[in-house]
C-alpha cells in the first residue's frame, strides 16, 4: 500500500468522525473547595467544536489522495 493511499484512508476516517460527532469531548476536573484534609472536586465535560468544513476538507482530501494513489499503480 502506497503512502498516499494510506494517508488518504486515514483522512477519510478522520473526516467521517469529525462530521458525525462535530467535536471532541473531554472531561476537566476542578478543585472547588479545600478545607484542611477535605476537598471537593467537580468534573465537567467540555466540548472542543470542530466546524463541518474541517471534516469536509479532510474527507475530500482523503478521497483525492486515495484516487491519486490508485492511479499511480
Amino acid at each position: 500500500m502506497k503512502a498516499a493511499t494510506l494517508i488518504g484512508a486515514v483522512l477519510i476516517v478522520i473526516g467521517i468522525i469529525s462530521l458525525a460527532y462535530g467535536g471532541i469531548t473531554y472531561t476537566r476536573k476542578k478543585e472547588v473547595v479545600e478545607v484542611g484534609p477535605i476537598s471537593a472536586k467537580v468534573e465537567t465535560q467540555e466540548k472542543f467544536p470542530l466546524p463541518p468544513v474541517v471534516g469536509g476538507i479532510a474527507l475530500v482530501g482523503g478521497i483525492v489522495l486515495v484516487a491519486v494513489g490508485a492511479r499511480r499503480k
